[in-house]
């Protein structure tokens, strides 16, 4: 049996979950500082790494996936199944040697950029869609073949000048997706699936010390399944109804997890990854684009790139396309885009619903002097947003007496022990520097230790240490 086209109805179904699927294929696809050269991208795609069977069997890495979840399909049900994965495929680089041919070179410098060897990904895609009726018994089993292929690639100088090339070479990998569904014991007519995908490559390494580079482009790397069902539901995995808990629980899942994916409150999309997810998860809509870091940190990585050298960044873009991309992302991002990375509290929204209006969008007399509420023109972030504190005037009372910035205090943190490093400043007299307020009310006090010969840095940087009033005594001012 061949690979077949998705349905239009099971592809347009596929593409809400498809933006969280891009970023499970590319995750540690190339790392900060996005330079071939940089160790943290000597060992890239840790996760999904389905490989030759012969090679995995001495390594931590396995030749398979297995998911098993539960579906309660109507009469007529197709299921729809489209595994994606990236072949590493090895990139050379040639200098042009004075005799017209061509030299092997560890790098190639251009005006724009520099030109290293590195694995590049290309995408993968293996579909089908069967009627869930022929899952039962031995089910469907689709193999598939990718064969090998050479490419180059010249390239050219700034004149136009032919002054090199890229060699490219991509290993043959083949494999199988099998697909088994088996009706559940009781009244709900609910089935198991169970989705296999194999690495069925015959491969197998020239010695026995042959390392992990070796067996990467003859991998599936960053697989996963997208699972969808034209007629019924998937049942949720981490949150299921009562009556199918225990079947739940019997389900195996190997080197995989399944999650319902898609648009919040449906559950016709399962999407089963390398790395653990909840239920319907999302791309931070602040996220300007990829950044492919494992665990990325969107404003950290964006400043920490933006500020690498002209040197560094030539080396980037040599390295991949997509790296290239990154430095253009932090190069052209406008500062409105950058401030909204600064942070958002989702639990707040969960609770209260949409908020007001943006601030931005509120004509500048909409705020009066004298009303307490955030100023257009300052960042939420910023304390000089709400008119309601003011860390550096306000006070509060601790024994019967005011304290406020330039109080001083003892410390003594022994009540909540909440930090080791705490208990040696046990007893320890500071100088209060602003009364903090948080968001649920809370009170803190942020404090530079007396004696501290790095306090005048402290208030220049604003680093300062945070206490709780139950946690100081206050002295009396100097």
């Amino acid at each position: 049996m061949t690979t077949s086209v998705l349905p239009e109805e099971a592809a347009d179904r596929f593409a809400a979950a498809r933006q969280v699927a891009d970023a499970v294929l590319f995750e540690g696809y190339v790392l900060y500082p996005y330079r071939a050269s940089a160790a943290k991208n000597q060992l890239r795609w840790q996760f999904g790494v389905l490989v030759p069977p012969h090679w995995g069997a001495g390594s931590a890495e396995h030749s398979f996936q297995r998911t098993e979840c539960l579906m309660e399909p109507r009469s007529g049900a197709r299921l729809s199944a489209e595994l994606r994965f990236l072949r590493a495929q090895r990139r050379t680089v040639q200098r042009r040697s004075p005799d017209g041919g061509f030299e092997t070179v560890p790098e190639l410098e251009l005006p724009d950029r520099v030109l290293f060897p590195w694995d590049e990904g290309v995408e993968e895609r293996v579909t089908l869609a069967t009627d869930v009726s022929k899952l039962t018994g031995e089910g469907v089993t689709v193999p598939f073949t990718r064969p090998a292929r050479n490419e180059t690639e010249p390239v050219h100088d700034a004149d136009g000048q032919l002054v090199g090339r890229l060699v490219r070479h991509t290993a043959r990998i083949d494999g199988r997706v099998r697909l088994t569904a088996s009706e559940l014991d009781g009244p709900y007519a609910a089935f198991r699936l169970t989705a296999t995908v194999e690495n069925t490559s015959g491969w197998q390494p020239d010695h026995a010390e042959a390392d992990r580079a070796a067996a990467l482009p003859r991998s599936l790397v960053g697989a996963h399944l997208l699972l969808g069902l034209s007629a019924g539901a998937f049942v949720s995995m981490t949150d299921p109804p009562e009556w199918a808990k225990t079947a739940v629980a019997a389900c195996r899942n190997e080197h995989a997890w399944p999650v319902l994916a898609g648009e919040s409150g449906r559950a016709d999309v399962v999407l089963s990854a390398p790395i653990i997810l909840e239920d319907h998860p999302a791309i931070a809509p602040e996220s300007p684009g990829a950044l492919y870091d494992a665990l990325e940190i969107d404003e950290i990585l964006t400043l920490r790139t933006a500020a690498l050298t002209d040197e560094e960044k030539r080396e980037a873009r040599g390295t991949d396309p997509r790296a290239a991309e990154v430095i253009e992302l932090a190069d052209t991002m406008p500062p409105e885009v950058l401030e909204r990375l600064h942070g958002a509290v989702r639990a707040l929204r969960e609770v209260t619903g949409p908020g007001p209006a943006a601030p931005d969008t509120l004509a500048p007399d909409t705020l009066a002097p004298d009303v307490p509420g955030v100023r257009p023109d300052t960042p939420w972030w910023d304390p000089e947003s709400d008119r309601s504190v003011d860390p550096v005037r306000d006070r509060i009372t601790l024994d019967g007496r005011s304290v406020g910035a330039g109080s001083r205090v003892l410390l003594r943190p022994g009540l909540r022990r909440t930090d080791a490093q705490d208990l040696f400043l046990q007893g320890r007299t500071a100088q209060v520097e602003a009364v903090l307020h948080d968001v649920d009310g809370g009170v803190h006090l942020a404090v530079t230790v007396e004696g501290d010969p790095g306090a005048d840095i402290r208030r220049e940087q604003g680093r300062f240490l945070y206490f709780q009033p139950d946690e100081v005594a206050p002295l009396e001012d100097a």
